[in-house]
Formats: C-alpha cells, sequence, structure tokens
C-alpha cells in the first residue's frame, strides 16, 4: 500500500478518532498524543489494512482501548477538564452565557455518566455512527447499544431539567 493510499483511507475518520479520545481523555494535549499513536499504528499495519472490513471501525476501537489503557497508566493523574467548542459570533452576550453555561453542564453530566453510556453518547451523538457501527467497536449487540444510549439521554435530560429549573446538580 502507498503512502497516498493509506492517506486516502486514514484521514477521512482522523478527526473522529480524535475527538473520542478527547472524550475519553478530556485533555486535548492527551488526546492529541493519542491520535497520533492510532495513526502510527495503522501506518505500521498498513499492509494489513486491506484486510479490516472497516478500517474506521477498527480504528475507534483502537482509539479506545488505548485511551483506557492510558487512563489506567499512573500519566493519567494530569489529565484535566477543558471544554470550549461552541462558540456563535451572532448571538448577544447574555445568550452567547447561557449557552455555554448549558454546553459545560451537558458536558459535566456525560462525564458523570457510566463509561460505557459516555462512550455511546460520543459515538452516536457526536460522531454520528450508525448503530450497528457502535455495537462493532464496543463488542454489544445492537439492542444493548440503544438501551444505554436512551438511559443516557433520559439522565442528560433530567439533570439538565433540574439544574435549569431548580438549580439543582
Amino acid at each position: 500500500m502507498t503512502q497516498r493510499e493509506f492517506l486516502n483511507i486514514v484521514m477521512p475518520f482522523k478527526d473522529k478518532v480524535f475527538r473520542l479520545a478527547k472524550r475519553i481523555l478530556i485533555s486535548t494535549e492527551e488526546a492529541e498524543d493519542a491520535t497520533q499513536e492510532v495513526m502510527l499504528k495503522l501506518w505500521n499495519n498498513k499492509a494489513k489494512i486491506a484486510e479490516y472490513r472497516n478500517v474506521e471501525a477498527f480504528s475507534m476501537t483502537m482509539t479506545k482501548n488505548y485511551c483506557f489503557d492510558k487512563l489506567k497508566s499512573k500519566q493519567s493523574q494530569n489529565l484535566k477538564i477543558v471544554h470550549s467548542n461552541y462558540e456563535d459570533k451572532h448571538t448577544t452576550l447574555q445568550r452567547q452565557v447561557e449557552l455555554n453555561d448549558s454546553v459545560s453542564w451537558v458536558a459535566k453530566i456525560i462525564e458523570e455518566l457510566p463509561e460505557q453510556q459516555k462512550l455511546i453518547i460520543q459515538l452516536r451523538d457526536i460522531e454520528e455512527y450508525d448503530y450497528d457501527e457502535i455495537a462493532d467497536m464496543l463488542n454489544m449487540n445492537q439492542t444493548a447499544v440503544r438501551v444505554n444510549l436512551s438511559r443516557a439521554r433520559k439522565t442528560i435530560r433530567e439533570k439538565l431539567t433540574n439544574t435549569h429549573n431548580y438549580g439543582i446538580k
């Protein structure tokens, strides 16, 4: 496989690998390192890439496993939470503060979800993968993915509603 062929296969989903790594590791720097590691592993195994049925799903699984290994290691104690990925230049300052607050609350709520629900929310609602792709990546059946996604969304909705209505965390 030539370098051009490899890049044509891998580059379209490089950003998704980064976003998944960032969701799991939180730190932008750690997510960049994880993305680089996954891409390097893919490059080192480029001769075998053609054998994989779905290279993107394989890469996302590699990313998930690498990030979990990273969190288990001693290096994970330096990770910090930083979320600033929403910006709309056409809103008033008041509305922008409210939107940023809501995004922050949703991010905090997602971080409190069980690990599996957190991953499924990331893969389905942010990365927009299909249920069968998520099921393959997480070694689950499709029904379990749907149930976990439903529970995660319900938890987010309830906690966000309580926060906005009553100021309850």
